[in-house]
């Protein structure tokens, strides 16, 4: 088995961090009230993806990955609404993240694990 790229371990950390941190603050902001006036469903399965994208792709799961680079296309997608400098950084965001989790090591960390899956 391939060891696992020191940029895929970071990518993932960031992810989980993000996940759980964002999935506590969008939570803290939770009225019962009025409980869908936020949209949090999907917010909170939002976070959930990145938390589970992180935690995957520290296992070796393919799919994490590519669920990793969509999430981050989501946000850029979700920034075009937002101030400029915001769409900049999660475009830069995305072609670093994508970069690294399509490299050649990265192909062949999730590849090998891939196989043995089997």
């Amino acid at each position: 088995m391939n060891k696992r790229p020191l940029a895929v371990t970071i990518i993932s950390c960031v992810y989980i961090v993000t996940g759980v941190v964002g999935l506590a603050y969008h939570l803290s902001q939770f009225k019962v009230q009025h409980p869908f006036e936020y949209d949090i469903v999907w917010i909170v399965l939002v976070e959930l993806a990145a938390i589970a994208s992180g935690a995957f792709m520290l296992r070796g799961r393919n799919w994490a990955r590519w669920l990793a680079i969509a999430w981050i296309a989501f946000h850029v997608g979700l920034s075009i609404f937002h101030p400029w400098p915001e769409l900049v950084i999660h475009s830069l965001l995305f072609i670093v993240i994508a970069y690294f989790l399509l490299n050649r090591q990265a192909k062949e960390y999730f590849q090998d694990t891939t196989i043995e899956q089997s």
